[in-house]
């Protein structure tokens, strides 16, 4: 992948912040954190649910400073046995959302951007990601990104016992670098004290339905 140079960056940083006012604090490149992780923006191309690019060519992956640490927290996990990270979506601004919400109208899986709080990856706490081997090629996991359907829920039903090992091991890496699951999204994962990056009033409001993590994987 071309290698984007630091003003470049920062163009692209402050280009993407300036579309959504709910992000309010600061947002950081991911990889400027941990180069090591894979980032592949699938609204930055045409493999995704409405089959056409949202972000613009040469965007990053953006979140809030803690969101990245904690990602580099599970890299260094899953880089122990021989695997790593590879994100598929971080910061959306609202623009993008509406976008998305147009396209689905299925609350399961897309937030409506006119209720609530939205998508909290319009707040820069969420990320979308899956696993790569140590070549950082793809390994089987239960669905492709954006697939709504029974296969894609958190916790994995299938036969294949390598694609429910690959799946709890990336739910391990990212509980224990402090981020929760969503039941009907494997691939989705939101730091789990994201109430403090939302306006106290959106915060007290917000319903979000994270899995804890309580119990077994």
């Amino acid at each position: 992948m071309r290698r984007l140079n630091a003003p470049l960056l920062a163009l692209v940083a402050v280009t993407l912040s300036s579309l959504d006012a709910n992000a309010g604090g600061p947002l950081v490149d991911i990889r400027s954190v941990d180069p090591t992780i894979i980032v592949e923006l699938r609204y930055a191309g045409r493999n995704n649910l409405v089959g056409y690019p949202l972000y613009p060519q040469g965007t990053s992956a953006l979140a809030r400073p803690e969101v990245a640490s904690g990602l580099a927290a599970a890299q260094a996990f899953l880089r122990r046995y021989q695997f790593g990270l590879k994100i598929w979506d971080a910061y959306r601004p609202v623009t993008v959302q509406e976008k998305l919400w147009h396209a689905s109208h299925n609350s399961d899986y897309v937030a409506n951007p006119e209720i609530g709080v939205g998508s909290l990856h319009s707040w820069g706490v969420a990320v979308d990601a899956t696993l790569v081997d140590t070549w950082n090629r793809p390994v089987r996991m239960p669905s492709d990104f954006d697939d709504f359907t029974p296969a894609a829920m958190w916790r994995y039903a299938g036969p294949h016992p390598d694609i429910r090992a690959h799946v709890h091991l990336l739910q391990v890496a990212m509980r224990d670098a402090g981020f929760w699951g969503l039941r009907t999204e494997w691939w989705h994962f939101t730091i789990a004290d994201w109430q403090k990056y939302l306006p106290n009033q959106a915060a007290r409001t917000a319903q979000v339905y994270g899995t804890q993590w309580q119990g077994k994987l």
